[in-house]
Parts: structure tokens; C-alpha cells; sequence
């Protein structure tokens, strides 16, 4: 099969587009690699991808486009007759929706229908697209259902992400396009997002430099790593959503429909205490943080918390990187990538 990975030269972009290639698909990877953070990043990335074992024997392909090229968008689709599409592209970022918030409208909302549209006109088997946790907004029930109610984000770009599942349930009713969102939930691990908090966590420590520490470090956060993340993904954009001709609005989830849709949370399912999460940060550097307690920022929520049982039932996979592990996998990495000492 040919596959399209959006975003690929992002953190989970990277990530599954190399797992693909390891599995002997034929991956073209895109990707805008615009300047929200570190472009050397993205690019060092790009290189591991195409160093990669499989991925070197010509499996992988880039193609630097913008998905709000829609002319662009069009003829890839129409050119390259892709099998499945996993779309992982997007303005990412909280925080930045609030002072930048005209940077979510051409990727989050026309990219998104860009992607839409070249599957609907090439009769793709599968879309698997990246929501978000944060489409929870006010919601204070725990954990976290896609039964429940995700009317009232709090930031722009989970308005967005709350849309993305709007559109796409739309071509799958109109057009019969089988389409999946992911909400994900924190996602952390090596190749990392430098505006994540355990990068600028990792960063400001080896540097001798204060950590922000919001809510006065009383928050919880569902923290998955990398890795449970790409096999959740691969896992179910081999499972096509299924046609439920029972199902009704006013008795059905909203994660499912009479269409070929389907909406999952890929979480780890089990809350961490930031502090504790900082701890292990401190005692994988050996190193102690100086914290900067602070307020709540605006957009932020409380507590994550996935509740994963619909994904287990599907794919049969549960997350199994504990925290410590994972956040010593990744000062490892960042400690090779930017030549820290030990």
C-alpha cells in the first residue's frame, strides 16, 4: 500500500512514517516545515527518516507543500492515487492559539478540508486524522469519554480540532469517506517537541535556568509515550470504521455514526502529578530544577485523563511505557542530539 503521513517531518509524523516504512509501505511524507519551532529540527528528523533502514531503499519520499495549497493538495492526491492517508499536520499549540489565533485558520480548517477533498475525489480506503484531548474543554468529568459532551472548548485551536471531527464526520455521511480521529493526549518521548514541557523542562535544567511550573505545579496530565502512540495509530488505520445502520442520535455515542466514522481517545489512561512527572525528569538528569511556580494560563485545564477501553477493544493494544521509562528515553536522545554531557 501507498501511503500519505502529513506533518512528517513533526514529532508523531516522524515517528509513524518511519514505523510504516519499517513495515514495508511505500510512505510519502509532507510537510510545510514552517517556523513555529526549531526548522533544524524538522530537518534532522527528515534525515533520521531517510537514513533509516527501510526507508532508505526508496520507500520514502518528502514533499515540501503547504496543505492550504489546495491546487498543490489536488494534484498530489491526484497523481500519487494513495491507498490511506494519515493526516498529523496542523498549527499545534495551545497557548500560541491565543496571541496567533489567524495561524489555525489555513492549517486546522482549510488543511484540513484539503485533505478531505483528496480523499473524497480518489476514493481513499482510510483517513486517519490527529484530534485532540484539549476538545474536552470545561468538561470535568474523569476520565475523559468520547460519549461525552465536547461543546465547549477553550482555546481556539481545540475549536479547530472539535472541528476537524465535524468535517470529516460530514464527507464521511456525504461521501461515505471512512474517516478516524485521535484525540491525543500529551504525547512525549525522543525527537520531542521543543515547545513541549518536558523539552523546555529538559532544556532550562541542563542549562541552569528556572522552569515555568504553572497551576503552582497542581496539575495532572495523561502522559503517553511515542512509541504506544505509533503502535495505537498503526493498529487502527488498519481497522476501517464500520457502517452501524442502527445507530441514532439521540441513543448512539457521538464517537460513532451511521456513517463510516469513528472518533477514539489514544491516551495512556492513567494521570500523572506534574510534580512527580518533574521528578523523574530530575532524577533521569541527575539534576535538580529550579521552579518558578506560577497561575493557571489561559486555555490550560486542570487534569487529563484518557479513557482508552474503546481503542483496547479494537486494537488490542494497551500503552506500556511507564513514565520513568519514557522520560529517561528521552534525556538519552537529548542529551546525544544537543551533545550534553552526561
Amino acid at each position: 500500500m501507498k501511503f500519505l503521513v502529513t506533518g512528517a517531518a513533526g514529532f508523531i509524523g516522524f515517528h509513524v512514517a518511519t514505523r510504516l516504512c519499517d513495515m514495508g509501505y511505500e510512505v510519502v511524507g509532507l510537510d510545510n516545515l514552517n517556523d513555529y519551532y526549531d526548522v533544524n529540527l524538522k530537518l534532522a528528523r527528515l534525515k533520521a527518516l531517510a537514513d533509516s533502514a527501510e526507508c532508505s531503499k526508496g520507500s520514502f519520499r518528502f514533499v515540501k507543500l503547504d496543505l492550504a495549497d489546495r491546487e498543490g493538495v489536488a494534484d498530489l492526491f491526484s497523481n500519487e492515487q494513495f491507498n490511506r492517508v494519515i493526516h498529523l499536520a496542523a498549527q499545534a499549540g495551545v497557548r500560541y492559539s491565543i496571541d496567533n489565533p489567524m495561524a489555525y485558520a489555513d492549517s486546522n480548517l482549510v488543511g484540513h478540508l484539503t485533505i478531505l477533498e483528496g480523499c473524497r475525489q480518489n476514493n481513499v480506503e482510510h483517513l486517519v486524522y490527529a484530534s485532540s484531548s484539549s476538545v474536552y474543554g470545561l468538561n470535568n468529568k474523569t476520565p475523559f469519554s468520547t460519549s461525552d459532551s465536547v461543546d465547549h472548548p477553550i482555546s481556539l485551536y481545540a475549536a479547530t480540532k472539535k472541528s476537524n471531527e465535524l468535517m470529516s464526520h460530514t464527507y464521511s455521511h456525504l461521501y461515505g469517506v471512512p474517516t478516524t480521529g485521535l484525540r491525543f493526549f500529551t504525547v512525549y518521548g525522543p525527537w520531542g517537541r521543543p515547545d513541549m514541557a518536558l523539552f523546555k523542562f529538559t532544556k532550562a535544567i541542563v542549562e541552569g535556568k528556572k522552569i515555568d511550573v504553572y497551576n503552582h505545579g497542581d496539575m495532572r496530565r495523561d502522559f503517553t509515550y511515542i512509541d504506544d502512540i505509533v503502535e495505537g495509530i498503526i493498529r487502527v488505520q488498519d481497522t476501517l470504521p464500520a457502517i452501524n445502520s442502527e445507530w441514532k442520535v439521540e441513543s448512539g455515542s457521538p464517537a460513532q455514526s451511521s456513517a463510516p466514522y469513528r472518533i477514539f481517545n489514544i491516551g495512556n489512561g492513567n494521570p500523572v502529578k506534574l510534580m512527580g512527572f518533574i521528578d523523574s525528569l530530575e532524577k533521569s538528569l541527575g539534576m535538580t530544577a529550579v521552579k518558578n511556580f506560577m497561575p493557571m494560563q489561559a486555555g490550560d485545564v486542570y487534569q487529563t485523563y484518557a479513557e482508552v477501553e474503546d481503542l483496547f477493544k479494537v486494537t488490542g493494544h494497551r500503552p506500556e511505557v511507564s513514565v520513568a521509562q519514557g522520560v529517561e528515553q528521552f534525556v538519552r536522545w537529548y542529551r546525544q542530539f544537543y551533545k550534553v554531557g552526561q
